[in-house]
């Protein structure tokens, strides 16, 4: 299973980006879906994620600024930033929780840049 993500760029604060992410595998292999993000110096945060039967869930510092979604596929995860800050500056990467005792897998990470 691999997944391919895009959408990363630099963008001026306050302002929305979307990112995508598109696993090579089949709804029912899915658990779940999350976007995770690195900034410099610190370690690797959950963001959000979507679970097979759509329960989202964030974190408290993009709460009501970030939506998760997917495809009808349910294999194709977007996350919608809007009102980026600063601090949301990171390298953003997908993850997908397979079921059948496969693991997980993580994708490339895309950079997200925010300016002041």
């Amino acid at each position: 299973v691999q997944l391919q993500a895009s959408g990363g760029g630099l963008v001026q604060a306050g302002g929305s980006l979307r990112l995508s992410c598109a696993a090579s595998t089949t709804f029912f292999s899915i658990n779940a879906m999350t976007w995770h993000r690195q900034a410099p110096g610190k370690q690797r945060e959950l963001v959000a994620g979507i679970t097979r039967t759509g329960t989202t869930t964030y974190s408290d510092s993009v709460k009501g600024r970030f939506a998760i979604s997917r495809d009808n596929a349910g294999t194709t995860v977007y996350l919608q930033m809007n009102n980026l800050k600063p601090e949301d500056t990171a390298v953003y990467y997908c993850n997908v929780d397979l079921s059948h005792g496969l693991g997980s897998r993580w994708g490339r990470g895309t950079q997200v840049t925010v300016s002041s």
